[in-house]
């Protein structure tokens, strides 16, 4: 009879647990332990190249405020509803969106050549642009962005990739601001986005 009343408290108990080790990772991933007032230390330098071959710094963030969303072009499902998310702001920003800058950093620079997210990215905004380099660029600005990026086998030997899915919003200074909210109207999004500008 005993056994019967603790087991949904112990399913209970481990449901929390799980749940405040996930909340605790999300803080440490956004700077709650960097022991700063000011913004989380994330960014820095950095080096890629855009679709057409050109080199993209983190100077390139400087004047504008950015949007950035790590992700890969053999994604399933999160990264195409993101970027088509973050598209429809942009389109509801009008004239503005030319003063954001919006990047679609590849996870993925085994696959993610500028040729292949040129044609990805023919489907969304021509605001969004991708970027992507050699693995150790890459590696570079995964790890200064705090971005979980880990690759997954498949059974048939290929692969996917398990990544952060957060937008982040960057200021005209560069500097990181916090996640970017998508989960509201577009209209909504470019109202707040153009506080930045």
């Amino acid at each position: 009879m005993s056994d019967n009343r603790t087991r949904p408290l112990v399913v209970i108990a481990a449901f929390a647990a799980s749940l405040a080790i996930g909340l605790l990772v999300t803080f440490w991933l956004l700077g709650g332990w960097s022991g700063a007032t000011g913004p989380a230390a994330i960014g820095g330098p950095f080096a890629l190249s855009d679709t057409t071959g050109q080199r993209v710094t983190e100077a390139s963030l400087k004047g504008r405020p950015t949007l950035i969303f790590f992700g890969f072009t053999h994604c399933p499902d999160v990264c195409p509803t993101s970027l088509f998310e973050i598209s429809e702001v942009l389109r509801a920003m009008g004239p503005d969106a030319d003063k954001v800058n919006a990047y679609f950093v590849s996870v993925d620079p085994e696959r993610d050549t500028p040729a292949a997210m040129k044609d990805y990215l023919s489907s969304f905004d021509p605001h969004l642009k991708g970027l992507t380099g050699t693995p150790d660029e890459v590696a570079k600005v995964i790890a200064d962005y705090r971005v979980y990026a880990r690759k997954v086998p498949l059974k048939d030997g290929d692969y996917t990739m398990d990544h952060t899915a957060l937008i982040y919003l960057m200021d005209r200074n560069g500097r990181f601001v916090a996640p970017f909210n998508l989960k509201r109207t577009p209209q909504d999004a470019a109202a707040d986005l153009r506080r930045y500008l």
